[in-house]
């Protein structure tokens, strides 16, 4: 029985790429800083064993500049580092490439940190939608605005709207006293206005809480992103009668394309489970694909090394359960669509390799080498389904065969 498990730890960069210096990342290192920073703190790296056993060290020191000075012996996987090729440094670019659509066209961009927002836009979108307004209109970090805007939020009724460096469009409301369904279509017709504007993603960030001291945003997070240009793997799977089985937000990322089966998720452990679940429970000729959310989103984002550290050890102590749900004949896939460096400035993400991990019962100690495009794995996945070729990426499948 045949299956694929393609997971993203979500922002597990492993070195600035060489055209880091072109988004101000050259020097950012997600994953070599966050094993120094750790070390500095507790005198030695996180325990990840069984991710070192996969091969991460060793495809981190493919690229890192950061001196890393674990010695793994005995892999039992293959190992390799990827470049991105899209334009942007983005969830959506990230994702498509690897599934074998890189984003070859720029995004829109607010570039303004303040008043980032077109009077026009913000004029038609709270004509269509009745609200009294908006706060924020700003670069910001999510939690932060929460925190400083909230309660204003609450009292007047105004959507919080903000951005980032990234094409994107977030708006944050308090669940119970703006309503979900009240953002969520606030949101979708944000998403209409913007497709002209070529913003990649609207996101709905509901939160919870009754003053800024206890805000705290949930699970219910929807993306409105925009299709992928061109067929990805999924869409090519789809059309030839695989299945596509999708946990996280992996749905909304691919605006609900190519998808025979969405299962949501919220926190580490809830995906992991899930993912767990399917691995055992999905028939052949299918995709298991899984978007980690939280290393970018609860300590990428958020500059917290010791909190990506930790989540990095419990998916490390989680591995071995995902070895051993799989049958002979799965092919396990692990890697990233971008870098999130805890200790670099800012709170956006950095542009950097990604490991690609693989394993299959047997599997001894394979180097991929340095990949030129994120879409290697989309080929390599068309070639292991037996599917038609994508139209971008080498296949790597007879080195780990």
């Amino acid at each position: 029985m045949k299956r694929a498990i393609l997971i993203v730890a979500d922002s597990l960069g492993i070195g600035y790429s060489p055209d880091a210096s072109d988004f101000g990342d050259e020097g950012a290192d997600t994953f070599g800083h966050l094993m120094h920073s750790y070390k500095e703190k507790n005198g030695e790296y996180p325990e990840i064993p069984n991710l070192g056993k996969l091969g991460l060290f060793a495809a981190a020191k493919k690229v890192s500049r950061v001196n890393l000075t674990t010695e793994i012996i005995n892999i039992e996987g293959g190992y390799g580092a990827a470049r991105e090729v899209s334009l942007g440094k983005d969830t959506p670019s990230g994702h498509w490439e690897m599934t074998g659509v890189p984003v070859l066209h720029e995004w829109g961009y607010y570039e303004d940190t303040e008043n980032c927002f077109p009077t026009d836009l913000i004029d038609t979108l709270v004509n269509k939608t009745g609200v009294p307004g908006i706060l924020g209109n700003c670069h910001a970090s999510g939690t932060e605005i929460i925190r400083s805007l909230g309660e204003e939020h609450v009292r007047t009724g105004k959507p919080i709207c903000y951005t980032s460096s990234d094409s994107v469009f977030q708006v944050a409301c308090h669940e119970q006293h703006f309503g979900l369904d009240q953002l969520l279509a606030f949101c979708e017709t944000a998403r209409g206005l913007l497709y002209k504007e070529k913003i990649g993603r609207v996101i709905a960030r509901p939160f919870i809480g009754s003053n800024a001291s206890d805000y705290k945003r949930t699970g219910n997070r929807k993306d409105y992103s925009v299709e992928p240009m061109d067929d990805t793997l999924l869409d090519v799977l789809i059309k030839n009668n695989k299945r596509v089985s999708a946990v996280g937000k992996i749905s909304d990322i691919f605006a609900h394309r190519g998808i025979s089966e969405s299962t949501k998720a919220v926190g580490l452990e809830d995906l992991i489970d899930h993912t767990i679940n399917k691995i055992k429970s999905e028939p052949a000729d299918t995709l298991i694909f899984t978007n980690l959310v939280d290393f970018d989103q609860e300590y990428g984002h958020r500059r917290n090394t010791e909190g990506y550290a930790n989540a990095l050890v419990y998916f490390d102590s989680r591995i071995e359960e995902i070895k051993q749900a799989m049958s002979s004949e799965d092919l396990l896939i692990i890697s990233a669509d971008h870098g999130c460096d805890p200790t670099w400035s800012g709170t956006d993400h950095t542009r950097e390799f990604v490991p690609i991990i693989t394993y299959r019962k047997g599997i001894r100690q394979v180097d991929l080498g340095i990949r030129e495009s994120f879409a290697d794995i989309g080929q390599t996945l068309a070639t292991f389904f037996n599917v038609p070729p994508l139209k971008h990426g080498r296949c790597f499948l007879n080195l780990i065969a």
